[in-house]
């Protein structure tokens, strides 16, 4: 069903209850250090439309080890160690990455455009007809926090 996504792990249950404000293929140096991937899909949704069931199972590390202060937290199960979410501090967003933290990925609505690409990559610019963007599109605004 469009905008009712699930995933987490056994132990934590979490879904979206909207589609993502933003959609894209990430080519950021942190993605590629939190997932070992090339590429990360990544979808942003408003904060208040992404719920746990069990938030009292999370444990919060750093999503960027460069910026242990920074506004990101990757959100672990406690029990199992499965990641189930990038959480905002600001409380603007919430964020998932469909083929880590358990949601069906083919189900997944399909990224619009590449972000964080630059030619220092070392990799060919993408082909594939989505957008590229050395950062987020330039029309994304970010929601207000809480």
């Amino acid at each position: 069903m469009a905008g009712n996504y699930a995933g987490g792990c056994a132990h934590v249950h979490v879904t979206a209850s909207a589609e993502p404000i933003d959609n894209h293929e990430c080519h950021c140096n942190v993605c590629k250090a939190v997932t070992g991937q090339h590429t990360t899909h990544v979808a942003f949704f408003n904060y208040g439309d992404v719920k746990a069931d069990h938030p009292e199972k999370m444990k919060r590390v750093p999503f960027n080890a460069n910026n242990p202060n920074g506004p990101l937290e990757i959100c672990l199960c406690t029990d199992c160690g499965a990641v189930l979410m990038l959480d905002d501090k600001q409380k603007r967003i919430r964020v998932a990455v469909p083929n880590v933290m358990g949601y069906d990925d083919a189900a997944f609505p399909k990224a619009t455009y590449h972000a964080f690409w630059d030619e220092t990559k070392g990799y060919a610019k993408p082909a594939d007809g989505r957008p590229v963007f050395d950062g987020l599109r330039p029309e994304f605004t970010w929601p207000h926090g809480a």
